[in-house]
């Protein structure tokens, strides 16, 4: 790349960075970057931080909670009308409406409880959301996804419900070698006659794409570090769920 091409605002060096990896991992497999969706995850960053993505041609965006949305991104899509909006964390029922009033995309189905509020949500908004379901891909009690024996069974369910789903999401165990889980879900996806697999971080995107990820969650490496999250209220419950995306 010469100088006289490098963008000169940080956020669309950024943004180029991470697409010459896609496309240098891409063709490590004979694949094309073009096939594989980047998710830009915004969670916990403001408007003003997403604006300049949005300028230098980025069009996905992922977020991890319905209410910190709802705040965002209304104003952001009126001024930019294409943009594609993924939730991309865990997604409790009682949230089910609002997600696929404002969702294009959802990659947390891991639960019949979360498909049956899903389909009532569907069925009364008069749209359906492709979703992805996650699979616990490494068995952790910690963590939300199906397990790796209920995933069938979810798949099917969910086609019954006429729930549209895309493919199988997960978030490997941190701290070790991802290539193996990434592997598994890959696996997976074959077996249940499924394309798309959203796997990979800002640390393993790569490889997640020389195993087969059609979409990856992407935020640190776009956004810089995010701002430090407000302390839980205790008994709440939240801020204890791990990142499915960065």
């Amino acid at each position: 790349m010469t100088t006289a091409s490098i963008p000169a605002d940080p956020a669309a060096q950024r943004l180029a960075a991470v697409r010459d990896a896609m496309r240098r991992a891409a063709r490590l497999t004979d694949r094309s970057a073009d096939d594989i969706r980047l998710i830009a995850v915004s969670k916990t960053h403001d408007a003003d931080a997403i604006r300049p993505l949005i300028a230098a041609g980025q069009r996905v965006f992922g977020e991890n909670r319905v209410q910190e949305s709802q705040q965002k991104w209304p104003a952001l899509r009126e001024a930019q009308e294409d943009i594609e909006l993924h939730l991309v964390g865990q997604l409790q029922s009682n949230k089910a409406a609002e997600a696929v009033a404002l969702f294009d995309v959802i990659h947390g189905l891991d639960r019949p409880s979360l498909l049956t509020a899903l389909a009532r949500a569907m069925d009364g908004e008069g749209r359906r959301v492709p979703c992805f379901i996650q699979v616990n891909i490494g068995a952790e009690e910690q963590k939300g996804g199906c397990p790796i024996a209920d995933t069938p069974a979810l798949i099917a369910a969910a086609r019954d419900a006429d729930i549209p789903i895309l493919g199988l999401m997960c978030v490997p165990p941190a701290d070790v070698e991802p290539a193996p889980f990434f592997a598994l879900l890959a696996k997976m996806a074959r077996e249940e006659g499924l394309e798309r697999l959203s796997m990979g971080m800002s640390g393993d995107y790569e490889t997640a794409i020389m195993l087969g990820a059609t979409d990856i969650r992407v935020g640190t490496a776009l956004f810089g570090e995010r701002p430090a999250p407000a302390r839980p209220v205790p008994g709440s419950g939240r801020g204890m769920i791990r990142n499915s995306g960065g």
